[in-house]
């Protein structure tokens, strides 16, 4: 029987250190990830709010009026379902001056 002297290929220990390794970096990127997902959120309410003031401008140059949200959805200015930001709070439309804002919902005490 020969005695084999010569393998290739990785020990026990060097695929510990490795996985060693990428746990670390996964322990690092992780918070990072999480801690800049409210301000996408937040930016992408922003953007929403933005379009769909285009779409009031849209609408009233067309209508000579400011219209409700449900009137964009029916006029196809918005499409159904998407009346509201990609995080899911609510928007309004301002009846008077027309500017869209996100709703604050004040919690009762």
């Amino acid at each position: 029987m020969k005695k084999i002297t010569c393998q290739k290929g990785f020990t026990l220990i060097e695929m510990m250190i490795v996985l060693l390794i990428i746990s670390v970096l996964i322990l690092i990127a992780i918070p990072n990830v999480t801690k800049h997902s409210a301000t996408i959120d937040k930016k992408g309410c922003e953007a929403y709010i933005k379009m769909v003031q285009g779409q009031v401008e849209s609408y009233r140059i067309d209508e000579k009026k400011v219209p409700t949200i449900e009137q964009l959805v029916s006029n196809d200015y918005l499409n159904d379902g998407e009346t509201t930001c990609p995080n899911g709070k609510v928007i309004q439309i301002d009846s008077n001056t027309g500017l869209v804002t996100e709703l604050v919902v004040v919690p009762q005490s």
